[in-house]
């Protein structure tokens, strides 16, 4: 499968996918663990869209545009615990469902039909111990039907109980060149030489598609000893002889490892070269102890460095080498099928062809 050079560094093609893809599909915003409790909240900004997150009291999750109905300004900051958010221009008071509960000096403002100046809500979904959101207001979208299988998959595993542990930051280049870094081992053992490779076989993969979402396994070393057990009880093993990543188009990559699991969250831009990285890490259990909490960090500081160093910095490279133009088309080949599912997928979506059809693994 050949993709043009030009698809990773053109700034317009790179504008059509933000607005039809990034802007129109759910996408993850969060992770249930970040607002543990009713009264949490977390502010985010994502393709430069000002998002609130709160949960309520009854549990349900909320997402937000972070801009007052008044002047625009920001209401909330960072994250923490509250019930209400006062702005910082003006002093008009939101409660945290985004509703306007006062106008400071409304009688000298005039009358404020407050049930028409609440927040502006998102369309916004919890399931599995992830939230999402359609960053559009008055998108309609079925995000089961969009999520599928996959959703399904990660709610058995029971992400929605488990402790968020915190996040790591990374920087890298074009997020589709990010993206496809997650859906191939074929660069194990040239890439990952000491880290990856030593636990799991190179260019052996099995792919299977939810929609655009995939489910790829990659065996450890050691799977040959899962010839004893039965077929029906080998999905009960996954990392004891083979690990799965489990990818959410377009922009999330989930590895579960019994030391912690890994939530990357992709972030394009500000430009077309770019992209920044959230890595969201959750255990199944709370540390107990100050060793338990410090070998956590642990592991989350040596997976943000493999990724960092391993794959990000190399995909700066290949982001340099593309933008060069020494060649008009990049490959991919028969061993990369997860590759030329996205690449599909992302077509598919950026298509206005009325008698397209869904790609086909």
């Amino acid at each position: 499968m050949r993709i043009a050079s030009d698809s990773y560094a053109d700034p317009e093609r790179w504008e059509r996918e933000m607005e039809q893809i990034f802007k129109r599909l759910p996408l993850l915003v969060g992770l249930s663990g970040e607002l543990p409790e009713p009264g949490f909240y977390k502010t985010k900004n994502l393709l430069g869209v000002p998002l609130l997150l709160t949960r309520l009291k009854d549990g349900s999750v909320r997402a937000m545009l972070n801009a007052c109905a008044h002047r625009g300004m920001q209401v909330a900051e960072g994250e923490g615990k509250c019930d209400k958010f006062a702005c910082p221009y003006h002093a008009w008071l939101y409660g945290n469902d985004g509703s306007l509960q006062r106008v400071y000096g409304e009688d000298t403002y005039g009358a404020v039909d407050k049930a028409a100046m609440s927040l502006t809500q998102l369309p916004v979904y919890e399931r599995g111990g992830l939230i999402f959101a359609v960053l559009t207001p008055g998108v309609e979208v079925d995000f089961e039907e969009f999520l599928g299988g996959m959703i399904e998959d990660i709610e058995s595993l029971g992400f929605a109980d488990w402790h968020y542990c915190g996040q790591r930051v990374i920087q890298g280049a074009n997020w589709k060149v990010a993206y496809d870094g997650y859906l191939e081992g074929y660069h194990f053992a040239a890439a990952h030489p000491k880290t990856i490779n030593a636990r799991t076989y190179s260019n052996i993969m099995e792919f299977r598609g939810y929609g655009p979402h995939l489910l790829i396994a990659f065996p450890q070393r050691s799977i040959a000893k899962l010839n004893d057990v039965p077929k029906n009880e080998r999905y009960k093993h996954e990392n004891d002889g083979y690990d799965f990543v489990r990818t959410i188009f377009p922009n999330t990559s989930i590895f579960v490892a019994p030391e912690i699991t890994q939530v990357a969250q992709l972030i394009p831009g500000p430009t077309v070269g770019e992209n920044t990285t959230i890595l969201h890490y959750i255990h199944h259990r709370k540390p107990e102890t100050a060793e338990d909490t410090q070998k956590l960090e642990e592991m989350m500081d040596w997976l943000r460095d493999v990724v960092q160093t391993e794959d990000y910095d190399l995909g700066l490279k290949v982001q340099n080498g593309m933008a060069s133009g020494a060649f008009s088309h990049v490959t991919f080949g028969r061993n990369e099928r997860g590759n030329q599912y996205f690449h599909r997928w992302l077509e598919y979506y950026l298509s206005d062809d009325p008698e397209r059809t869904q790609p086909e693994l």
